[in-house]
């Protein structure tokens, strides 16, 4: 539907609903992170879409405004003190892959004045895997080495993944 000569058409993609979408909220201490992550069923895998309010800006050279982003296995933005989105869990990972190569490693988000825009496409699960996990971003940048979550920092917005209504 989306292919031609093994070309995903996004323009058409993006003008329908997605298929499932994460409102992300940011924690208290994080409270102006919101925006959305959509994702979109095509026929090459899932296209995502991320675009994300209100994240901390670093005003250092070289430092800040790269933030880890991933899908996590939990079902509930809650937590507790030490970690306010402690119930979505870990990183998805159905098949047990080290870090990078969950399916729940997504690439990381780079903030341009407190926003962040990204799209991308991955056929590392599709959108009725996802339904019901939680999005991640981190407060730090991934290192896709470190076992087994790369480093990436507090955990500071989450969503939980929905089914969009037809």
């Amino acid at each position: 539907m989306y292919y031609k000569n093994n070309e995903i058409k996004l323009g058409a993609m993006l003008q329908r609903l997605p298929n499932a979408v994460a409102v992300i909220s940011g924690s208290a201490e994080n409270s102006e992170i919101h925006g959305t992550v959509k994702f979109y069923q095509a026929a090459g895998g899932v296209f995502t879409v991320a675009d994300i309010f209100g994240l901390p800006v670093s005003t250092e050279a070289c430092k800040g405004n790269i933030f880890a982003f991933h899908i996590h296995g939990g079902s509930d933005c809650s937590g507790n003190q030490d970690d306010p989105f402690a119930d979505a869990g870990s990183h998805y990972n159905p098949n047990d892959c080290p870090h990078p190569y969950h399916a729940g490693d997504m690439p990381p988000l780079f903030g341009a004045g407190g926003r962040a825009f990204l799209a991308f496409l991955t056929d590392r699960f599709d959108v009725n895997e996802i339904v019901g996990k939680t999005v991640i971003i981190h407060d730090g940048v991934d290192d896709f080495t470190t076992q087994p979550s790369g480093n990436a920092g507090n955990k500071i917005a989450c969503g939980v993944i929905s089914k969009v209504r037809r």
